[in-house]
């Protein structure tokens, strides 16, 4: 049975009765005595102890363990606290600025973003015409502990840091910065850790495709279908719903083989790149392994007897549905209950008498595919 840890107050009264009892026919206890004084402060010194071993005890197992001592017991299964990425440092994002024919742009030249995120040129570009395109990463974080504050999409506005006669000063982002990640969570490393420990590695099972994959910065979910593609093909979906954010999580990329696969096309490019060429090494040398980006299947909803929703409301039914199907949603084919999302829609306030009047059941999807939330009516 487990140990009862005396609370403080009994640490106080047992101190007190000893000392009573120690000095039978006196009064050592009133408010200002020095021995009332001192059992307090033995009270709490013993509460301290218990406290520091019941610290010592959530250490002593990887389930429970935190901090230096959570990385550890992951790096005995040779898990390793991810660190950030900048953007741009796995595959260049792009910047295309007009100018006069044969003026360059030298390597190392700063590049500004509108809220101030800033870039550097990694080779030098000459203008041909009238435009230029040069390649850039974002700017590491002096702490070491953000990355993805340097992603961006295609179209954002970028400015040149220092002025370059010859060149207008604005610029467009013309191939994506992606990749960009933050130092991994202690709960996420948790989650990977205890993967690990539940999941002895075999050599090419299921689940070594799925760890494999996890082991990525910034992938946060990961499937393996065997087979996927035929006899001797392994098909590895995975999405990013930090770095990749604004895209609803979904890999920004060509899906496809890894860079030193001969067997197979197309060579994956970006965040698919970055897993494919990941899991080459380690997976076994018979296998072809495609990484994919999973394919959105949107669900609209419609939704009666709270058309006076709130705005904020609204938006934690829509965080509500979205969060069941990153928990059961799955592109190796399978079906969400609607039941789990009237369950996680009624757990918010304000949303009693609602119905789910479409879909009008269950929600299925084909492999591939992974449930994402579209558009919610309200009547």
């Amino acid at each position: 049975m487990p140990y009862a840890r005396p609370t403080l107050s009994q640490l106080l009264t047992q101190v007190a009765q000893d000392i009573a009892a120690g000095l039978p026919g006196s009064d050592p206890l009133l408010r200002f005595s020095n021995l009332n004084i001192t059992g307090v402060a033995q009270a709490n010194l013993a509460n301290m102890h218990y406290g520091y071993l019941d610290w010592i005890s959530l250490q002593s197992v990887p389930f429970t363990s935190s901090g230096e001592f959570l990385y550890g017991w992951a790096a005995l299964k040779n898990v390793f606290l991810e660190p950030a990425v900048q953007a741009g440092s796995v595959t260049p994002g792009q910047v295309t600025f007009t100018g006069v024919a044969g003026t360059d742009i030298p390597l190392g030249t700063p590049l500004t973003r509108g809220d101030g995120v800033g870039y550097t040129t990694t080779a030098d570009a000459v203008v041909v015409g009238t435009t230029v395109v040069v390649s850039a990463v974002a700017n590491a974080d002096p702490t070491g502990l953000t990355g993805a504050f340097g992603n961006c999409p295609i179209g954002t506005v970028i400015t040149l840091g220092t002025t370059i006669p010859g060149i207008q000063s604005n610029g467009t982002v013309t191939t994506a910065f992606q990749n960009g990640a933050d130092l991994e969570t202690d709960d996420s490393l948790m989650s990977r850790m205890l993967l690990a420990y539940q999941n002895t590695p075999q050599g090419g099972a299921s689940n070594d495709y799925v760890q494999w994959a996890l082991a990525v910065n910034g992938v946060t979910r990961a499937w393996c279908n065997g087979n996927g593609f035929g006899a001797g093909t392994v098909v590895v979906y995975v999405m990013l719903d930090s770095t990749e954010s604004p895209f609803n999580g979904f890999p920004q990329g060509v899906s496809g083989v890894a860079t030193g696969e001969t067997r197979g096309t197309p060579t994956a490019t970006g965040d698919q790149l970055a897993v494919a060429n990941y899991i080459y090494p380690l997976q076994p040398v018979t296998a072809l392994v495609y990484v994919y980006a999973p394919t959105a299947a949107v669900q609209n909803f419609t939704i009666s007897g709270i058309a006076t929703a709130t705005t904020a409301t609204r938006a934690a039914i829509a965080a509500a549905i979205a969060g069941v199907f990153v928990q059961y949603g799955t592109p190796l084919g399978g079906t969400v209950a609607l039941s789990l999302i009237e369950s996680a829609i009624a757990a918010i306030a304000g949303t009693t008498g609602f119905v789910i009047t479409a879909p009008s059941g269950n929600i299925t999807t084909t492999v591939g595919q992974l449930p994402t939330v579209g558009t919610i009516t309200y009547v």
